[in-house]
């Protein structure tokens, strides 16, 4: 797994496989899966992370 972060365009890319991609999907507007031929996700895109509170992936509690 290797996740993917562009600044400029504010979109969080998390690859999970590295088989090729035969269908994708919208959750919503912001949220778009890929899946392999075989059923199993190969790809979550996210738009808007940061605003979406999805980047960055660890955040800091500091009291």
């Amino acid at each position: 797994m290797r996740t993917t972060y562009d600044e400029t365009d504010d979109i969080l890319v998390v690859h999970l496989s590295d088989k090729p991609i035969l269908k994708e999907a919208s959750q919503d507007w912001n949220t778009h899966i890929s899946y392999a031929e075989d059923g199993t996700t190969v790809e979550i895109v996210i738009l808007e992370a940061s605003k979406q509170g999805a980047w960055p992936l660890l955040r800091s509690h500091a009291a």
